[in-house]
């Protein structure tokens, strides 16, 4: 357990990555991981799609970019992705993949590989070519884009100082 402790206070997110893929091994134990996170009522309702081909995580940076209005890689250079579908079906799919996201933040911190939370999934895969994209993975019409956790090693400078935890972030009732 004090394992656990640690790693949730020492995982930082990392916006600076080394082009080297993670390991088979990581990668399998954080995706492991990630399915033993809790959802509601059990259902496991999330959707993961893992993405390592270059010029599929190339497409997924353009266009989450589009939605940030900006021209610069959103996704830092990472060499893997895990794209997080939230079930629009299920009244509790969007904390399902968002407790599923932290999942693997916290496992790949445990692995010794470096993550970080990408927003404005919900935005690209309602594109057209978003659209599209899902087809091409199978992913069912009734999931949603939530997330993109990026992975890989950590290149200089990637991850930033630690901050001290504001006042008052816990109220005893």
């Amino acid at each position: 357990m004090q394992e656990t402790l640690i790693d949730i206070r020492t995982r930082r997110s990392c916006r600076k990555y080394l082009p080297e893929q993670i390991t088979n091994a990581q990668l399998d134990a954080i995706l492991e991981a990630a399915t033993w996170t809790p959802t509601g009522r059990g259902k496991q309702s999330p959707q993961m799609v893992v993405v390592q081909d270059a010029e599929m995580l190339s497409k997924l940076s353009r266009l989450n970019a589009q939605i940030m209005g900006t021209d610069s890689d959103p996704m830092y250079g990472a060499p893997t992705a895990v794209v997080v579908f939230a079930d629009s079906s299920n009244e509790n799919g969007i904390l399902d993949a968002s407790l599923l996201m932290g999942t693997l933040m916290l496992a790949a911190h445990a692995v010794g590989v470096a993550s970080c939370w990408i927003n404005r999934g919900k935005g690209m895969f309602e594109l057209p070519e978003g659209k599209e994209i899902m087809q091409q993975w199978g992913v069912d019409e009734k999931y949603e884009g939530l997330a993109i956790c990026i992975l890989g090693y950590a290149a200089e400078g990637g991850i930033p100082p630690v901050k001290p935890r504001r006042e008052g972030y816990v109220i005893r009732a």
